[in-house]
């Protein structure tokens, strides 16, 4: 037996990587960025071998039950989409035929509001109905590399204001300095949306993206979901497959991770990960349709969590062509195309449920899970709102937002109250005729308001916290407070819905009132499961792609 026979992959991962490090320097390699992302690039993915692609074969069931079968259930969340990236609220990148016509058929929302303005709490609001800051879900899970690659990254950063990074003590009881990527998430002792409906007999079937934990009963397979094709990994094809269209924003110190750590990847049911079969956004949707077909005998509940539109920026050629070439740049016409893959899974979706025959008895609801982000720079994603993803202005958390069901709701109408992410598990609920387990239910169901046998506003107040950057709408105002900057900005949103005016000087009762307000629903809150490690800044009304100066508004968003 060789030396090299008996060393682990993970060893030879290591030496190989030495010994390019070695080859590098050697050769006089003077980047020192790039070459920690490439090394850091080639151990991930020597450590994280992808087998070739292998179909999944759904598992199908009938429905034993004698009484009437609950309406099936599908949530399509997108990722990273603005209010303005869509058609349905007459602007548009481009035209969204599909999603246009979910929202002429079924309520559209016109203040449809995400639980966060960043992925991962959003989507555990969902699945609870519950504040996520209630089980300590407060920050977004990031790879263990991630803060310190970004921290050597920030160095080279030409924007004025830089990255914070927080320095962890060693007696903070809060710290979890060894609390791994993988045990970051979702607490198992919270009762899911897949679990609730697993009482009434549903089969569940999670497809796409999680990003709430995979370790310590965290899992999808753990948290309810019977059958589970989770993304590995965050390419959208290989970077030199023949069929895809790139755009590589020079200008986002964090494109060049993405593009040199991040893989083609999938796994089903915890296996080992494997390459999926085309497109992802299309690879999910045909995998969605089967999943439709295997279980259109049963009540099920799909979660169809897209990675679309999220960066890297990666399109098929064929929907760069279809898109035409009336855009600004090369970079938004790949979004444009991405933006049409989604809409595209919408109307195959749609057309399954009408070939399985089970549309009229199906609620879908689609959303995105924050609004659109300025790390793309693109300028007018979140119209007409202000600020982006990673800031609580509208342009963070107020997004796309559509039910259908046709067999309970008229269609064709726009919902004008404010309701949120928090609702979702409890209106599912109340379509399959379950009530929440959890004592404290922040969600509200949606189906008495929107079948009028209630009336009035589903929500008084909604609040987002992301440690000390927290933000409370209630009667018409809305008031953003931080200590990075330390501000108090207050808004009245019946006057002023797309937060221009700044009026907290001319109105301190209702600063005060909403302070309070807000301090009281902090004392409810448990204290987040890890820590904050950067503070990233985010310029409200510019991306980074313009000429940013220190005079901007800004606030910082940590993580």
């Amino acid at each position: 037996m060789t030396f090299w026979t008996q060393l682990s992959r993970r060893k030879k991962g290591y030496l190989i990587a030495a010994l390019v490090l070695v080859s590098l320097v050697g050769m006089g390699f003077a980047n020192r960025t790039t070459l920690i992302i490439k090394t850091v690039g080639f151990l991930q993915k020597m450590n994280n071998p992808v087998a070739p692609y292998r179909a999944i074969n759904w598992q199908t069931g009938v429905w034993e039950k004698g009484e009437k079968r609950p309406p099936n259930i599908i949530v399509i969340l997108t990722d990273d989409m603005g209010f303005n990236d869509v058609s349905l609220y007459g602007g548009g990148l481009i035209e969204t035929p599909h999603i246009d016509r979910l929202g002429a058929e079924g309520v559209r929302f016109a203040n449809g509001y995400a639980g966060s303005a960043v992925c991962s709490p959003s989507r555990a609001m969902l699945l609870t109905g519950r504040y996520a800051t209630r089980f300590g879900f407060e920050f977004t899970p990031t790879p263990d590399a991630f803060a310190p690659i970004l921290q050597q990254l920030s160095k080279d950063d030409p924007a004025p204001r830089n990255f914070k990074f927080h320095e962890v003590h060693a007696d903070d009881p809060h710290a979890n300095h060894n609390m791994p990527y993988e045990a970051k998430g979702m607490p198992s002792s919270e009762i899911t949306l897949a679990e609730e409906l697993k009482r009434a007999g549903y089969h569940n079937l999670h497809i796409g993206k999680w990003h709430l934990g995979r370790s310590s009963g965290m899992h999808p397979l753990d948290q309810g979901f019977d059958e589970s094709l989770l993304m590995a990994s965050g390419l959208y094809l290989p970077i030199d497959d023949p069929e895809v269209v790139n755009a590589r924003n020079e200008f986002a110190i964090l494109d060049s991770v993405q593009w040199e750590v991040l893989d083609y990847s999938a796994s089903f049911n915890r296996s080992d990960n494997f390459r999926p079969k085309g497109y992802l956004t299309d690879y999910y949707t045909d995998e969605a349709v089967k999943a439709i077909g295997a279980n259109k005998d049963r009540p099920f509940f799909l979660y169809l969590a897209h990675w679309g539109i999220h960066t890297p920026l990666q399109a098929t050629k064929d929907d760069f062509e279809a898109v035409g070439n009336n855009f600004p740049n090369h970079r938004t016409r790949v979004y444009a195309a991405m933006i049409r893959a989604v809409d595209r899974s919408v109307g195959k979706l749609m057309q399954a449920l009408k070939d399985n025959g089970l549309d009229d008895n199906t609620l879908v609801i689609f959303t995105s899970d924050n609004g659109g982000a300025n790390y793309i720079g693109m300028p007018d994603i979140n119209k007409p709102y202000r600020g982006w993803k990673l800031s609580f202005f509208e342009g963070g958390t107020h997004i796309p937002y559509v039910m259908r069901w046709p067999q309970a709701l008229n269609g064709g109408r726009t919902y004008p109250h404010a309701v949120s992410h928090l609702d979702i598990m409890p209106t599912a609920l109340g379509a399959a005729g379950l009530t929440p387990q959890a004592k404290v239910m922040d969600g509200v169901n949606l189906l008495p308001y929107l079948t009028g046998r209630k009336t009035g506003r589903p929500h008084k107040t909604l609040i987002w916290r992301e440690g000390h950057y927290q933000a409370i709408m209630s009667g018409g105002w809305k008031l953003q407070r931080s200590m990075d900057p330390q501000k108090i900005r207050l808004f009245n949103m019946t006057e002023d819905p797309f937060e221009q005016n700044e009026v907290s000087a001319q109105n301190p009762k209702k600063v005060g009132a909403l302070m309070a307000m807000l301090d009281a629903h902090n004392k409810q809150q448990a204290e987040p499961m890890w820590t904050s490690r950067v503070s990233i800044p985010i310029w409200i009304d510019k991306t980074p792609a313009d000429n940013l100066s220190l005079d901007d508004d800004y606030i910082y968003w940590p993580n």
